[in-house]
């Protein structure tokens, strides 16, 4: 069996799947890897040490497993042919998405973020490893954006107050976007629609915002609120936010657009000087006034909106989710060391969004 790493060619995309720990356990399980020449590049890994770990230089496309970070783009969809098995984000909600494209090339396809969030699972689970690296990256964003300290500082000249940051959206890129405030001093509160995490926020030592709404959906995730939840929500968060030196915002919901948290009256409504980050701008944004990948100041608020946070810590990205993949692949083998995925496994039927068959 063989698998090929592909050298991702998105811009600003840096991340490479397969990182050369993750070949080497690879190789060790009799698995050919085939990694195309600059796979690693963006992550700061040679081909040298790919070959090291004991894979191949060549063409990922003819392996049996392929494997990506993105989406293919139709000329890579091009490249693959039937019977092949690939595995990435493959934006299975997304109206743009390449299913249609990859079940006609008969394709078997996994796609890594339709991985049920399930206990069994959190090896496997990279959304989660990429939204950490994410929440991480957001807080350093606020950090440099900020016109304040984080820290409270106790100086000759007199103390400095700490920052106070508020969190939108407590999944696991909010819990690390909390943790990392917190470690740099900030006074940190969190927000979710679903309050059985209000525990998570206090385990990290913030404070929790009640405003009083449940709207707990299927799979860890929040549902869309109905019209009078939205109401409710969008005056509680205007007077709350108005209080905060720094937000945060992570809330999406899958398959639709990003929901509106933070409207133009509460940007209005803060200080000159502080700054929200939004990491739902791929969908639409959290913000009222977001500029999806831009950094605009409105009512003297700067407002940020950076795209694919993951991608500006390839190193450490690409190793979470190399850990990711090998998982699922080694869920995926059977005794012979052959790709032969049980369906009746519910982590592989869920994220299987197109089967050689053509249905899936």
């Amino acid at each position: 069996m063989s698998v090929g790493v592909v050298r991702e060619i998105a811009e600003g995309e840096r991340r490479v799947a397969l990182v050369p720990k993750v070949v080497a356990s690879l190789v060790n399980k009799k698995v050919d890897v085939i990694v195309e020449s600059g796979a690693g590049l963006g992550a700061l890994i040679p081909d040298s040490l790919y070959t090291d770990a004991g894979a191949t230089i060549g063409d990922p496309w003819s392996a049996d497993l392929v494997v990506k970070v993105v989406a293919p783009t139709d000329d890579e969809v091009a490249k693959l042919h039937s019977g092949q098995t690939l595995i990435g984000f493959l934006a299975p909600r997304n109206q743009t998405n390449q299913i249609g494209a990859l079940k006609s090339a008969g394709v078997q396809a996994f796609a890594v973020e339709a991985i049920p969030r399930i206990s069994r699972a959190q090896a496997m689970d990279a959304l989660s490893s990429q939204g950490n690296v994410s929440g991480y990256k957001a807080v350093l964003l606020a950090a440099e954006q900020s016109t304040r300290y984080f820290p409270m500082l106790t100086t000759a000249a007199g103390t400095v107050k700490p920052a106070t940051a508020l969190i939108l959206g407590v999944g696991v890129a909010g819990l690390q976007a909390l943790a990392t405030a917190k470690r740099l001093g900030a006074r940190t509160t969190g927000y979710d629609v679903r309050p059985e995490v209000a525990d998570q926020v206090k385990s990290v030592g913030a404070q929790w915002l009640d405003l009083g709404i449940d709207a707990a959906g299927e799979g860890g995730y929040a549902r869309e609120l109905t019209e009078d939840e939205r109401a409710q929500q969008q005056k509680a968060l205007e007077d709350a936010i108005k209080g905060f030196d720094v937000v945060i915002t992570t809330a999406l919901v899958p398959g639709r657009p990003a929901p509106r948290l933070v409207t133009a009256a509460a940007v209005e409504g803060m200080k000159p000087g502080s700054v929200i980050v939004d990491l739902a701008g791929e969908t639409g944004g959290n913000c009222e006034l977001t500029e999806p990948g831009e950094n605009v100041v409105k009512h003297g608020v700067t407002i940020c909106s950076p795209l694919n946070l993951p991608a500006g810590m390839p190193e450490h990205a690409s190793e979470l989710y190399s850990k990711n993949l090998l998982a699922l692949i080694e869920l995926m083998l059977d005794e012979n060391g052959s790709i032969a995925p049980d369906f009746s496994d519910e982590v592989l039927a869920k994220s299987c969004v197109t089967r050689e068959a053509g249905d899936a």
